[in-house]
């Protein structure tokens, strides 16, 4: 068995040579890359054989993290991501400094996420970027919420498949996604 910190720095020299790593996520298992890498993202459209005008999430380590990839950030973002006790994706517009395959082009959106899952928050604090977080599946099949439920096609293409977790038994289920708008409007995408 690899150990923790060897499993992320496995996956930290994967995500800086622009490559894909299969990771569990503070909700299901993702497909992940560095958000700030258009090659890397764009690996991931095509592996996932996903349109590229569907935008992907990103992940970040902390509250104050976002201000680096939105440019004007609600309060009532601020306190709904603080106050939230279940993983919670929030649309922001004005996104910057991140790869404009990641951003959505009608509005300049990105979707964010603070993890407060201690792997993805170790991982991306020794990252210094924000990583992409989609799910690792084929598009338009089921989005695998543990390990065994992954498609080899994924596995056998990605870069690094992380170690951590693969045998957990206790499904997860995606984040819920609200957007929140420049005058603070709300809007719930999931539940």
């Amino acid at each position: 068995m690899i150990s923790l910190q060897s499993d992320i720095s496995h996956a930290l020299d994967t995500l800086r040579s622009g490559g894909i790593i299969l990771y569990p996520t503070d909700t299901i298992w993702g497909l992940g890359c560095d958000a700030t890498n258009a090659e890397a993202v764009k690996k991931i459209y095509e592996l996932k054989n996903r349109a590229d005008n569907k935008s992907m999430i990103v992940l970040v380590d902390s509250l104050s993290r976002i201000y680096s990839y939105i440019d004007d950030v609600p309060d009532i973002a601020l306190d709904i991501i603080e106050l939230t006790t279940k993983p919670l994706t929030v649309i922001l517009e004005g996104a910057k400094n991140i790869a404009e395959n990641v951003i959505n082009k009608s509005d300049k959106s990105i979707g964010i996420r603070v993890v407060k899952d201690s792997f993805c928050e170790q991982l991306i604090r020794q990252f210094k970027k924000p990583i992409v977080s989609t799910s690792a599946n084929i598009s338009e099949t089921p989005a695998p919420s543990i390990y065994s439920e992954i498609n080899d096609a994924i596995i056998s293409n990605v870069d690094y498949v992380v170690f951590h977790r693969r045998n957990d038994t206790i499904k997860s289920a995606p984040s819920s996604i609200i957007k929140v708008g420049k005058n603070g409007a709300i809007k719930v995408i999931r539940t």
